[in-house]
C-alpha cells in the first residue's frame, strides 16, 4: 500500500459539516457547510512557533484548488499571516468573489478559536497560448547533483526538503560579522521526492529563511507578515518537472524600522521560470 506524501497529509482538507435536523429515526444528519473545509496541522511541518508558513500558504491554496466552483489554474496568491496557528484542528473558509471570462478571484481565511489567523486572496486564470519571453536569465550554477544536501536542519519542517546550497546557506551565527548581501541560491525539492504541482510550489516559495539571518549573521526573531506568489508556469509545465530539484534565488532589498522585504525566483531544472515571490517580514531587536 502506498502511503500519501507528508505534504499531502499536511494540506489535506475535508468538507466541513454541521448537525442538521434529526431524521425520523437515528442520529442527526450531517449537513455540509458551503465553502468550508476542516484540516489539522501536521507535526512534520512544525516551525519554531506553529506550522511552517509555506505549508499554511499551500493549505489555503489547496482549499481553493479543490473547491467545486474553481475554474482555471492559480495565477497569483497572497497570504497575510495575522497570528501563529496553534497545533491542532483548524477551519478554512474559501469562496470565489467574482468569475470573469479569463480570471476568477478568490478569498480564503484560516480560523481557530482565536479567530482569523491567516487570510488569503488568489486569482485563477484560464491560460491561453500567446507570445512569451523571460527577461531575467537563468542563473549559472552547478547542477543539483554536483552539490551535497545540507545536513543542517534547525527546525522540523526543514527535514521535509532536500536543500543543496550554491551560496548563501544557513549562516554561522558564531561569526558575528555582518555579510555584504543577503543572496541565497539553492536547489530544493520535497523530501521524499514528490511530483511538482501548484500546492507544492507554493510551499517551496517560502523555503528561504529570513534574509536578516544571513545579512546580520545573528539570530533575530522574525516572521513573514505577507507573502505573494506569482505562478508563471501552467500545469503541464509543472508536471514536466516531475520530482527534479528546482532552483531558488532569494535576496532582500531593504531593512528598516523592524521590517524588510525579500524576493525570490523559482526556476525549473530546464531553465523555465516557474514562479516569483515577494514577502514583507517583521523583525525584532
Amino acid at each position: 500500500m502506498t502511503h500519501p506524501h507528508l505534504l499531502d497529509e499536511a494540506v489535506a482538507l475535508q468538507a466541513a459539516t454541521q448537525s442538521g435536523p434529526a431524521p425520523a429515526a437515528g442520529d442527526a444528519a450531517a449537513v455540509p457547510l458551503p465553502d468550508t473545509f476542516d484540516g489539522r496541522t501536521h507535526p512534520g511541518y512544525a516551525n519554531m512557533i506553529g506550522p511552517f508558513g509555506g505549508v499554511t500558504a499551500a493549505t489555503l491554496l489547496n482549499a481553493m484548488v479543490i473547491h467545486p466552483a474553481r475554474l482555471g489554474e492559480p495565477l497569483a496568491l497572497t497570504v497575510n499571516y495575522a497570528a501563529a496557528v496553534a497545533d491542532g484542528a483548524f477551519r478554512i473558509h474559501a469562496a470565489p468573489l467574482r468569475t470573469n471570462r479569463s480570471t476568477q478571484h478568490w478569498r480564503a481565511e484560516l480560523l481557530q478559536e482565536d479567530g482569523v489567523l491567516a487570510s488569503g486572496t488568489a486569482v485563477f486564470a484560464q491560460r491561453r497560448e500567446t507570445w512569451s519571453s523571460t527577461e531575467i536569465g537563468f542563473p549559472q550554477v552547478p547542477p543539483a547533483e554536483a552539490l551535497p544536501a545540507t545536513t543542517l536542519k534547525r527546525v522540523e519542517w526543514t527535514r521535509r526538503y532536500d536543500l543543496r546550497f550554491v551560496d548563501g546557506g544557513f549562516p554561522d551565527f558564531s561569526l558575528g560579522a555582518a555579510a555584504g548581501d543577503s543572496q541565497t541560491r539553492l536547489w530544493m525539492r520535497d523530501e521524499p521526492p514528490r511530483p511538482l504541482d501548484f500546492v507544492s510550489l507554493a510551499a517551496l516559495c517560502d523555503v528561504f529563511f529570513p534574509r536578516i539571518f544571513l545579512r546580520r549573521r545573528q539570530f533575530t526573531p522574525a516572521g513573514t507578515v505577507s507573502m505573494t506568489i506569482y505562478f508563471h508556469a501552467d500545469g503541464p509545465m509543472l508536471a514536466a518537472q516531475g520530482t527534479a530539484h528546482v532552483l531558488g534565488v532569494a535576496r532582500a532589498q531593504h531593512f528598516r524600522n523592524g521590517f524588510f522585504d525579500q524576493s525570490a525566483e523559482v526556476w525549473g531544472a530546464d531553465g523555465a521560470l516557474l514562479a516569483t515571490t515577494h514577502q514583507i517580514v517583521y523583525f525584532k531587536e
